[in-house]
Order: structure tokens, then C-alpha cells, then sequence
């Protein structure tokens, strides 16, 4: 195996999807984004994450999507909460954050060239994702297509491969593969709108989404809540 950009917000996805890769014997290279996000806490998640699965190295690159807006995560719009999991599902929720997936994989991609790595793994997963559209397969084949037609790596024959390994997996079913592979989910972060003191709201999609994970799996959510 070689080296693997990792994509790491510090939440049960992208850890779980860094153990995968690094159990698969790549060589990891973790990278956060500091994109303007309220819930920004996630990003020494993804430090404590990082430092206990073991990486090569991690990068954080800062965007200001807060300056395009257009999402509860990047603007002064409410955070849906306490929504029921009909409600979760249907349609793109006001936390979605207009290509901001595009944009990261992008980057990745990016990072992927200059460092030589043959792989970039992505924590995207189609059930449990709220709606948003850049988590479906279609999304990430396109995605692909990009990496092989618009970089030197791809001109020159050799294609970065992405690779989504949680792409059909469940929430339940993701914690329990982390759970195998020894992550430990109390250094992770998922809620949307924490407390000032770091505490989970308990409310958000994130989190019910998160929270139902746990109690589906079987294994004790570890998760600080306010």
C-alpha cells in the first residue's frame, strides 16, 4: 500500500473511515478544513482522532465559506432541531452547505498530486445523510471523473483513485466496524450547534442521527450532551 489523503472532519464517518484505510496497511495523511463552521470544536476532534488512529501527517487548510453563506453552518440561519426522522430524510436540509464536499475533494485532490498519493478516502455515506447531495454515489463517480480528467496525475496514466468505503452503510452499521477496529468515539464531535463549553445539543440532525447509531449498534454512546 501507499499513501491516502484522508478526509477528516473529526466526526464517527471520517474516523471510522480513517481506521478502515489505515487497517488496510495505507499510509494516512489526514486532512481537516476550517471553512468558517460554527461547529468548528470538530476540528480538535479531528486532532484527537488523527494523533490516537495514527497518521503521517495532518493538514488543515482555512476556507471562508461564510463568506458565500447560504447555510446554518456558515450563516445566521437557524439549526433544524428536534426533527423526526421522516422529516431528517426528507428533502436538503438548511445545515447542507452549498459544494462544500466538491470543494473539499477538490482540495483533496490537490494535496493528493503534490504529495504523491494514489488514493483519497472520503466518510461520505448515502443513508444517513440528512439529504445532502454530495454524499450519493452519483456525486462521488463524477467526482472521480474530475480527478482523472483535470490533473497531471490522470494525464500522465496514473488516476487518483477515490474511494468512499462507508458509501452504503448505515449509521449502526458504521460504529460497529469503528467499534472492531478500536476507534474511540468519545474523541469524536458530531453536533451541529454545540455549547460554548464543547457539550453536544442533543437536537440537532447530527446528533439524533448519531445518537440512533449508537442504540442501533448496541454500543454505548460516549457522547457529552448538554
Amino acid at each position: 500500500m501507499g499513501d491516502a489523503i484522508v478526509l477528516l472532519s473529526g466526526g464517527v464517518d471520517s474516523a471510522t473511515a480513517l481506521a478502515m484505510t489505515r487497517a488496510l496497511g495505507w499510509r494516512c495523511h489526514a486532512l481537516s478544513f476550517s471553512y468558517g463552521q460554527r461547529h468548528a470544536v470538530e476540528l480538535a476532534a479531528a486532532a484527537r482522532v488523527a494523533a490516537a488512529i495514527g497518521v503521517v501527517s495532518h493538514r488543515v487548510i482555512d476556507l471562508d465559506l461564510g463568506a458565500i453563506g447560504g447555510s446554518a453552518l456558515t450563516a445566521a440561519i437557524p439549526v433544524p432541531k428536534g426533527r423526526s426522522e421522516a422529516e431528517i430524510g426528507a428533502g436538503i436540509p438548511a445545515t447542507y452547505v452549498p459544494a462544500r464536499n466538491t470543494i473539499f475533494l477538490a482540495y483533496a485532490i490537490a494535496v493528493a498530486e503534490v504529495t504523491g498519493a494514489a488514493e483519497i478516502v472520503v466518510g461520505v455515506n448515502v443513508l444517513d445523510s440528512s439529504g445532502y447531495p454530495d454524499c450519493r454515489p452519483e456525486w462521488l463517480s463524477a467526482m472521480q471523473e474530475v480527478a482523472r480528467l483535470g490533473t497531471k496525475a490522470g494525464a500522465e496514466g496514473r488516476p487518483i483513485t477515490i474511494r468512499a468505503p462507508l458509501i452504503r452503510m448505515s449509521k449502526a452499521e458504521i460504529v460497529r466496524a469503528g467499534t472492531k477496529l478500536g476507534v474511540d468515539y468519545a474523541l469524536t464531535h458530531s453536533c451541529y450547534d454545540p455549547a460554548p463549553d464543547g457539550a453536544a445539543c442533543g437536537l440537532c440532525d447530527s446528533c439524533i442521527l448519531r445518537r440512533r447509531g449508537f442504540e442501533e449498534a448496541g454500543v454505548p454512546d460516549p457522547t457529552r450532551y448538554a
